[in-house]
């Protein structure tokens, strides 16, 4: 691994400046921004990975184990961290390697504005999950100091995890054909997301394909909640015609969707059927019993876990993508008897 020493002759510069600028405190010495990027580049182009451990051994702390951040957006499906972690867990007991969790949330589409990850002096490798569309565009343009595997999102440039959203968003359209539904509808998180986009385009371009309904009325944004689903269902019954199926890209509305119809009276199945998406453990228990799509998160944390050690163990230094099959889980409240 490349020392300061060898960045500092790399860029032509004091190895005390090369050490303020990778210690991100480049600014506050007021160090040249063209200075600062001539250090930055030679640490790309060296390998340069800091040794966070022995940086903390100098400031009085005990050794440490490496570090791995895990970024979780605030605002998007904090309902699967739980699982995520889980699988994370497994993971870590798996590794020849300890290392310590770090959980950073962040805010969706100021990614950013998280400075460690650019100055990489915190965590020695990064998850990052569900990243919004603008945060994905800054991930592709920046300069980053630590390996970064991407959950659920695709990228030529980072190792990523993730499932075909587009096929699953297929799936659900051909099991309301099957069903024999001819107007369904959609209920859509309102939020930036390039997987959730292709799990509506997928069972759109479906739909369509399988001469199924879907009017433009009929496809509900909503917040991504459970009170999202519930309020869009309540503009939905103010409609004259309605459809007999619907696809809910988000487990967390498909419950309020739930309570919506139940309290409006209408009958989930006899009078309309009900698909969600993660397979949240919740699922299992409303009533009646959610049809989902299963999201393999624990196995996909996993996946994130072993990319991310071999990235930051140097057995691995390309981009690899790991795709993973969801699958439907039909329950009473579409086309199953559990």
């Amino acid at each position: 691994m490349a020392s300061i020493k060898e960045i500092a002759k790399l860029a032509d510069v004091s190895q005390g400046t090369a050490s303020m600028v990778l210690g991100g405190k480049g600014d506050q010495y007021r160090i040249s921004a063209v200075t600062q990027q001539k250090i930055v580049e030679a640490a790309k182009q060296l390998n340069y990975q800091p040794n966070i451990s022995a940086r903390r051994l100098r400031s009085g702390g005990e050794t440490v184990l490496p570090i791995i951040a895990l970024f979780w957006s605030l605002d998007v499906r904090t309902a699967l961290i739980n699982r995520f972690l889980h699988g994370l867990q497994r993971a870590f007991h798996s590794l020849e390697q300890e290392y310590e969790l770090l959980i950073q949330p962040y805010v969706g589409n100021k990614l950013c504005e998280v400075n460690s990850l650019l100055t990489g002096t915190r965590y020695n490798g990064a998850i990052i999950a569900n990243p919004t569309e603008l945060d994905e565009q800054f991930l592709e343009d920046a300069s980053l100091h630590v390996p970064i595997v991407l959950y659920q999102r695709s990228s030529d440039k980072y190792s990523s995890v993730k499932v075909d959203s587009f096929k699953t968003g297929q799936e659900v359209a051909q099991l309301f054909a099957s069903r024999k539904h001819l107007k369904v509808g959609v209920l859509v998180p309102e939020v930036s997301s390039n997987a959730i986009q292709l799990r509506l385009q997928g069972f759109t371009d479906k739909a369509k394909e399988l001469g199924l309904e879907l009017s433009e009325q009929h496809t509900l944004y909503a917040d991504f909640s459970e009170k999202g689903g519930y309020d869009a269902i309540h503009r939905l019954l103010e409609m004259e015609e309605l459809p007999t199926a619907m696809f809910s890209i988000s487990d967390q509305m498909a419950v309020g969707a739930l309570k919506a119809l139940h309290e409006s009276g209408r009958k989930v199945p006899d009078e309309m059927e009900l698909v969600g998406y993660d397979d949240d453990a919740i699922t299992k228990f409303t009533i009646p019993a959610l049809s989902t799509v299963h999201l393999p998160v624990e196995e996909m944390a996993e996946a994130c876990v072993n990319l991310l050690s071999d990235l930051m163990q140097y057995r691995s230094h390309e981009p690899i993508s790991k795709l993973f099959e969801s699958c439907l889980i039909l329950r009473s409240s579409c086309g199953g008897s559990e």
